[in-house]
């Protein structure tokens, strides 16, 4: 774990702040690298703490199966903005077709993109955590109060609890 500011969270702390603001926030940011440039796109995450995994329905087509199968090592980003609550999450990607696996996902707001789980061109993303961070910021009132102050007395910001952590 990395010093970000003035109050950390203890590691276990903060694994458990990560998994629990990626399992609330559910759309999150997956980038991935096409061996030139990132390339991020708001996914709904399926969050499974218990199998130590983060899956999300894709579909066949596009570019990022291509680019996990190239490159595996893909980030997570999930931000709740009105919160001041981050969470970000490294590891490695694979695609699966999981049919079992795809069926058990399955909610009825991806009948915005499949007609049902049964449909052939659905595959599975797995990510695998590595690494996280997680910024638990007070809200916006607050944080404003908190510039002021450090404006006024020269100290820095406590923006709320921070770290960093291998999963």
């Amino acid at each position: 774990m990395t010093k970000e500011n003035n109050d950390i969270l203890p590691p276990d702390e903060a694994i458990d702040r990560i998994w629990e603001l990626a399992d609330k926030i559910d759309i999150c940011m997956f980038t991935t690298w096409d061996g030139h440039q990132q390339r991020s796109r708001p996914m709904s995450a399926r969050v499974r703490r218990d199998e130590n995994a983060i899956y999300f329905l894709t579909d066949l087509e596009g570019h990022k199966l291509q680019e996990v199968e190239k490159y595996p090592h893909v980030s997570l980003a999930w931000a709740d903005n009105g919160g001041h609550k981050y969470a970000v999450i490294a590891g490695d990607a694979e695609v699966l077709n999981d049919r079992a696996k795809i069926e058990e996902l399955w909610s009825s707001f991806d009948k915005a993109w499949w007609d049902d789980a049964n449909d052939p061109q659905i595959r599975l993303l797995k990510v695998v955590p590595e690494d996280g961070e997680v910024w638990d910021s007070p809200n916006a009132v607050v944080a404003g109060v908190k510039m002021l102050v450090a404006a006024a007395t020269g100290a820095k910001p406590d923006f709320g609890d921070t770290a960093k952590v291998r999963m």
